[in-house]
């Protein structure tokens, strides 16, 4: 009986279902597989993605975990592709490998002075309060008025995080330098921007609805963004998503807060609908100092169209929201327009002549893009693996596929890599931190104390 011999790069969510998808698939033949992560810790942009504030969605954690746990995948933390690992050594010691490694730079925004000091990509904010070990431990928080650009969960979750006072994030995982960066925020006033109206909005009703319980903070809406068209009134009365987030924002227009008339709290959460970004403008020390948009209108289609009505807000600091895009790996093709590895339904194809690449494969966000939700990844998964499972005739034939090559090569080039264990004793350190001060776990943030903590050094 032929062994399958897999590599998985990446050990978020996608490259997890991924591995846990092919052990329980019905196939002709054995299987080990090695998970590679370029962080010390797995579980990806759950861990390092998602708001601290967000324990339900944490809860995806759980599901992890247990498939970790099962003891049936190997995973090697701290190793990062291209560097301590090449393709070519992949393909010396295993049959086939799975790209899983997501997105998590910024999408580009093409508009004049976005380059600007004070302003920032969503992505490197989030990094740094989920306590990445790889950014900087500093967020300047000195502006008073701070504009967030996108419609979607990710804008909401910057604007939130920069809203909501930092003791009431105390009982998350908060890292300490995060929480003492928090506290000491100037921000007074959070604009969140979005070019179409409410009816098109990309953020969740339950994301939406959090916000609007912040303590101390005012919601203001604009009376304008409320007529609605056709399109809008369609779009409210057939999808059940819309009609809620409508009624949140509608009950939100009752408030006293509304219009800024009469509000009390110390900060306030503006959103502004059928507002294009045009251009940031900037102070004699090339500091944002304004937002300049455009008023937009509906097109009667779904869509929006300008207006030519030009509107100025000053402002102190910028964070663009509108999407992740995915970060090429060295020798594998890479689309450059669209941030993704170049596939059919997982299979990787050469970007000059649309050829499948024999034993290479692509799931989650550097397959389809960074949209949809973690059930699209577990779909995303399924297709890939069966493919995989189909190809056993274009495998690649490694020279050795042994288990006890990869320790090995790694022990060689000096790696200090972590295991499963490591995670473990990394995960108990965490929450034993926590206890003291009654929550769930403080993150550890160093890249070398998560080593040293998971290797028991």
């Amino acid at each position: 009986m032929t062994k399958l011999r897999l590599a998985i790069v990446g050990a978020g969510p996608a490259g997890i279902y991924a591995a846990d998808i092919l052990l329980k698939a019905e196939r002709k033949f054995d299987v080990s597989i090695d998970l590679f992560e370029q962080l010390p810790a797995p579980y990806g942009l759950v861990r390092y993605g998602v708001a601290p504030d967000h324990p339900r969605i944490k809860g995806i954690i759980t599901a992890l975990r247990e498939v970790l746990d099962r003891g049936d995948i190997r995973i090697f933390g701290n190793v990062r592709f291209g560097e301590d690992i090449t393709l070519d050594d992949l393909k010396h010691h295993y049959h086939a490998v799975i790209f899983a490694t997501g997105a998590i730079r910024d999408t580009d925004l093409d508009i004049p002075g976005i380059e600007a000091a004070g302003s920032y990509g969503a992505a490197d904010f989030v990094s740094w309060f989920d306590g990445h070990p790889d950014v900087p431990r500093e967020w300047p928080l000195d502006a008073a008025s701070v504009a967030v650009l996108g419609n979607g969960n990710v804008a909401l979750d910057v604007s939130r995080m920069l809203a909501k006072h930092a003791e009431d994030l105390l009982p998350t995982e908060i890292p300490d330098n995060v929480y003492e960066g928090l506290a000491a925020s100037k921000v007074t006033d959070v604009h969140v921007f979005g070019r179409r109206g409410p009816a098109n909005v990309k953020f969740t009703p339950l994301e939406l609805r959090e916000l609007g319980e912040l303590r101390d903070v005012d919601m203001v809406v604009y009376d304008e963004d409320f007529d609605y068209d056709d399109a809008a009134r369609a779009a409210i009365a057939s999808n059940k998503q819309v009609m809620v987030i409508d009624r949140v924002l509608q009950s939100w227009r009752k408030r006293d807060s509304v219009n800024n008339a009469g509000g009390t709290a110390s900060r306030r959460l503006h959103l502004h609908f059928y507002a294009k970004p045009v251009e940031v403008k900037t102070d004699a020390e090339g500091r944002v100092s304004a937002l300049v948009y455009e008023r937009t209108r509906p097109d009667g289609e779904g869509g929006v169209v300008g207006t030519g009505e030009m509107r100025e807000l000053p402002i102190q600091a910028l964070y663009r929201a509108v999407g992740y895009f995915g970060s090429p790996l060295p020798g594998v093709p890479f689309d450059k327009r669209h941030g993704v590895i170049p596939n059919r339904e997982g299979q990787v194809l050469s970007k000059d002549s649309n050829q499948r690449v024999n034993g290479v494969y692509a799931t989650g966000w550097i397959k389809r893009g960074p949209v949809g939700l973690i059930g699209h990844t577990k779909s995303d998964a399924m297709e890939t693996i069966r493919h995989l499972i189909n190809d056993q005739g274009t495998w690649w034939q490694p020279a050795d596929p042994s288990e006890a090559s990869i320790p090995a090569l790694l022990a060689e080039r000096g790696v200090k890599w972590t295991d499963l264990d490591g995670w473990h004793r990394l995960d108990e350190h965490e929450m034993a931190l926590g206890v003291p001060h009654e929550r769930a776990r403080v993150k550890v943030v160093p890249r070398d104390e998560m080593v040293t903590i998971s290797r028991g050094e």
